[in-house]
C-alpha cells in the first residue's frame, strides 16, 4: 500500500537539541523512507502505521480522571461569560466551535476589545499536547485553566471574584457537588473541570486517519503527494517539527517570521527560558484540523496555508536566530498545492455535542 511506506516516519530527538552528526544521519534515512512512499512493493510494520494515528481520548493526569459530569461542569464553565470580570468573555468567546475553537483573528481580542499580541491557539487536540500556550510557561491544562480567567487583558477577573460569582448561583453549586462527590466549589475544581472538558475537544477521523486505517481512497493522489513532500527533508522538510501523531513536536523555534525584526519583539520561549537560542522562538503548533484556524503563526501574519508553505519556501524573512531545524524548503508549484491539499486532508470532525450547552442559573 502507499501509505505503508511512508510512515515509515518515526524519529525522537528533542527539536532543537539534536546534534549535527545524528541529525544528518537520521536525515539521510528520512530521505529513503520519503523515497519509497510511491513504491507499492513492501509493507510498514503495523506498529509504525500506529506512530500517527492519535488514540480516541488522550490521558487523564492523576488526580483528575475521566467523570461524564465533570466533563459536563466544565462544558458549562467553558461556554459561561460570568467568569469573567465584567460578565461579556467565556473562554469559548476566543476559543469558538464555529471558527475551529479558535477566533479567526490575526491576534487575540481581549478585555473591552483590546488587541493582543498573540494569536488565539485552537484547542483541538490539546489534550495530546505535553506543554502549552506559544511561550510553554503552561504545563497541563489544570495549570493553564486559571490563566486567561485572572489576566486583566484577557478575561479580567480575580479567582475570589469568580468563586463569589459561581456559589451565588445555585446550579453551580448542585453541578459541583455532582461532579465531586458532594464537594464544593474551589479553584482547583474549577482548573480541574476546565482541563477535563478541553481533552474532549478530539480530532481523529480525518481523511488522513481514513487512509492510515486502510480506506485507500480517503485521500487524493494530491494529497497522497503532498504527505511524500511533508515526510521529505530534501522537500518540505515539515515532519522534523511536525511529529506523529499530533504533528508537533512539543518544541519551540524560531522561524523567521517579519515581525521578530522589528523594534523589540516577542521573544516568545525566551521569556521563560533565557538562553539565546529561544529568543524568538515558539511553540509548534499541532496540525490537524489546521485548515479550520487560519490565520497562523503566533503572530497571525499567515492569512492561508498558501501564504504558510510560501514563507518555508522563501526560507522565512529575518535570518537571525533561526532554528536549526529551519531549511529552506525546495518546493516548485505542484509541490506547494500538493503540501497544502495534504494539509487540508488533516481535517476531521468533533463531536457538534461538545457545543450544545445549557447555563445553569
Amino acid at each position: 500500500m502507499l501509505r505503508q511506506i511512508g510512515l515509515v516516519l518515526v524519529f525522537s530527538i528533542f527539536s532543537f537539541l539534536l546534534p549535527s552528526t545524528s541529525r544528518t544521519a537520521e536525515l539521510q534515512d528520512m530521505t529513503q523512507w520519503a523515497e519509497s512512499l510511491m513504491d507499492t512493493s513492501s509493507e510498514a510494520p503495523k506498529q509504525i502505521l500506529s506512530q500517527w494515528l492519535l488514540p480516541n481520548l488522550p490521558q487523564a493526569p492523576g488526580g483528575n480522571r475521566f467523570d461524564k459530569k465533570k466533563i459536563e461542569l466544565g462544558k458549562m464553565l467553558f461556554f459561561d461569560p460570568r467568569l469573567s470580570g465584567d460578565g461579556t468573555m467565556s473562554c469559548a468567546t476566543c476559543h469558538n466551535p464555529e471558527l475551529g475553537w479558535s477566533d479567526g483573528l490575526a491576534t487575540a481580542k481581549g478585555h473591552k476589545g483590546k488587541t493582543l499580541k498573540r494569536a488565539t491557539p485552537t484547542i483541538i487536540n490539546v489534550g495530546f499536547n505535553k506543554i502549552l500556550m506559544w511561550d510553554g510557561r503552561a504545563k497541563t491544562l489544570e495549570d493553564q485553566a486559571m490563566g486567561p480567567i485572572v489576566n486583566p487583558e484577557e478575561m479580567h477577573n480575580t479567582v475570589n471574584n469568580m468563586l463569589k460569582t459561581l456559589k451565588g448561583i445555585p446550579g453551580y453549586v448542585s453541578a459541583f457537588k455532582d461532579a465531586f462527590y458532594g464537594l464544593g466549589i474551589n479553584q482547583t475544581r474549577v482548573s480541574k473541570a476546565l482541563a477535563m472538558y478541553q481533552r474532549m475537544v478530539v480530532s481523529n477521523n480525518s481523511p488522513f486517519d481514513h487512509w492510515l486505517q486502510g480506506d485507500d481512497k480517503a485521500m487524493t493522489p494530491s494529497q497522497i503527494r503532498g504527505f511524500k513532500i511533508f515526510l521529505n527533508p530534501s522537500k518540505g522538510n515539515c515532519a522534523v517539527c511536525h511529529r506523529p501523531p499530533s504533528f508537533t513536536d512539543n518544541g519551540f523555534h524560531n522561524i523567521g517570521l517579519a515581525s521578530f525584526g522589528k523594534k523589540n519583539p516577542d521573544l516568545g520561549r525566551h521569556h521563560q527560558v533565557k538562553v539565546g537560542m529561544t529568543r524568538g522562538a515558539f511553540k509548534t503548533p499541532p496540525l490537524r484540523n489546521i485548515a479550520q484556524s487560519a490565520p497562523y503563526f503566533h503572530d497571525g501574519s499567515a492569512a492561508t496555508l498558501e501564504a504558510v508553505v510560501d514563507h518555508y519556501a522563501n526560507g522565512g524573512v529575518v535570518q537571525s536566530n533561526l532554528s536549526p531545524n529551519f531549511i529552506q524548503a525546495n518546493l516548485d508549484a505542484k509541490d506547494k498545492k500538493d503540501l497544502v491539499a495534504f494539509l487540508k486532508a488533516l481535517t476531521g470532525k468533533w463531536d457538534p455535542k461538545l457545543a450544545q450547552v445549557t447555563l445553569p442559573e
